[in-house]
């Protein structure tokens, strides 16, 4: 290699691994733009990918996913993974198939053994993992693709072959036990949302998932799950749950006490207000259908909020004399009760 040529890929690849993001720019994380993902790539040695359905090494080393190119854009794969025998594992998800994603998957391949080659000077085995969310149907896609001077060999996943809802039965079951989660477990928790179907009900199994996450009392291994879940669902979580997931994990111990206080006593307030609303609605309507004609019995019925005594007590305020007996077809006159005596 020509001193030029050397200059110019040690330039490349000591910009990749620089953090401090060029003036006007925002700052780019090391792993994957959030602080998140540190605390889930910490964890993450020795966990596999088996739990998916792919008979890979267990994971040895989260490497960066910015990957070196000389063009002025930054290319950025989902995860890029060391395993135990020494391999790269380039990890992406997709929720639609393509044959044109192909052609992204050969420039990660690219650009990752570009930046091995330079950092080892040596070609690594390279794996190419897609992980299809529950929304992919095994028969839609292709994990090949033969072009004469090159054949490229993608290893594929299907959420949709794991069963979400007994899946998440299950991990409630272990959370509300309060039980320690096997290794495949905690992968199951991280993934748990990309194996619903659309958009809205893997938001809503975000949602459940942080609220399980909530009942371990081990900070660390709560850290872990939340992060994971939030690295893996950053192309479907909005921006409101991702925060709120974000705040919570960077809280002590003592703040989340402190802010599920305060959430119970909002769900408090409201439910105080909506039975204040209720009640003050019935009171009306009570009136009315006294005014009707409707016995004190048939309008308790009618009620959620007002009791038998305190629909009689409306009816006393609103008639103070015996005529109040109208409102009740079993209650008698002192004449009617006279007259039945005699016969």
């Amino acid at each position: 290699m020509s001193k030029t040529k050397r200059r110019t890929a040690v330039k490349v690849l000591n910009n990749s691994g620089d953090r401090r993001a060029a003036p006007g720019k925002p700052s780019i994380a090391w792993q994957n733009k959030d602080i998140t993902s540190k605390y889930f790539g910490e964890n993450l040695k020795g966990k596999s990918f088996a739990v998916y359905g792919l008979e890979l090494p267990e994971i040895k080393e989260v490497q960066p996913t910015n990957l070196p190119a000389i063009e002025a854009n930054e290319l950025r794969l989902d995860h890029l993974f060391l395993l135990k025998d020494d391999s790269l594992a380039l990890v992406d998800y997709e929720s639609t198939y393509a044959d044109s994603n192909k052609i992204k998957y050969l420039n990660y391949i690219v650009r990752t053994l570009k930046r091995n080659m330079e950092q080892h000077h040596f070609p690594c085995k390279i794996r190419m993992i897609v992980i299809y969310t529950a929304d992919i149907q095994p028969q839609q896609t292709k994990e090949r693709m033969d072009i004469g001077c090159l054949q490229f060999q993608l290893e594929e996943a299907f959420l949709i072959q794991k069963d979400s809802e007994q899946t998440e039965a299950r991990l409630q079951a272990r959370f509300q036990g309060n039980q320690e989660l096997s290794a495949e477990e905690q992968m199951e928790f991280i993934i748990l949302p990309l194996t619903c179907k659309g958009n809205e009900e893997k938001q809503a199994c975000i949602r459940r998932c942080f609220e399980m996450a909530k009942l371990l009392e081990d900070a660390d291994m709560q850290r872990f799950l939340l992060s994971g879940m939030l690295v893996f669902a950053d192309k479907v979580i909005t921006k409101e749950d991702s925060k709120q997931i974000k705040e919570w994990i960077m809280m002590t111990k003592v703040g989340q006490l402190f802010e599920e206080e305060k959430i119970q006593y909002g769900r408090e307030i409201e439910k105080n207000v909506t039975k204040s609303v209720t009640k003050t609605n019935e009171l009306k309507f009570s009136k009315i259908l006294l005014h009707a004609g409707l016995s004190i019995e048939e309008i308790s019925n009618a009620m959620t909020v007002l009791t038998t005594d305190d629909i009689r007590k409306i009816a006393e305020r609103m008639n103070p004399t015996p005529d109040i007996r109208k409102a009740d077809p079993k209650s008698k006159t002192p004449q009617q009760a006279d007259g039945a005596s005699k016969f």
